[in-house]
């Protein structure tokens, strides 16, 4: 198995009404192409961060667990570049296999906290 990214496309990500400058279809596309045969895209609904559209997440292959790589929640990924970076990244064979690509890293942040009722869940 391998590394699954998972792009948020609802309410604010993947939206021409909150980033009309960027390619949202070309995105998902380039993504598609990049990562055949060596991840899974999966297209998502609202993953609960819209104040850092566009969200994608790598989730790392199973076999990379074990080593403790985790999932790596990316905010505003909205460039043709920053997008190559993460097919290249997974191409390398991404969280717990690869470091993180230089353009990559100030886009890293935590998993959204959410809030239900009186608890947050992590």
């Amino acid at each position: 198995m391998s590394v699954t990214v998972t792009v948020c496309r609802d309410c604010c990500c993947g939206t021409d009404r909150k980033h009309p400058a960027v390619d949202h279809d070309g995105q998902l596309d380039q993504l598609r192409k990049g990562l055949a045969g060596a991840g899974r895209l999966v297209v998502s609904e609202c993953l609960l961060a819209c104040e850092r559209s566009n969200v994608v997440v790598l989730t790392p292959a199973p076999a990379a667990r074990p080593g403790g790589a985790r999932p790596v929640w990316l905010s505003e990924v909205l460039t043709v570049e920053q997008t190559q970076a993460v097919v290249d990244w997974v191409r390398a064979g991404g969280p717990g296999r690869a470091a993180v690509p230089r353009l990559l890293e100030p886009l890293v942040g935590e998993r959204p906290r959410l809030l239900v009722g009186d608890v947050t869940l992590r």
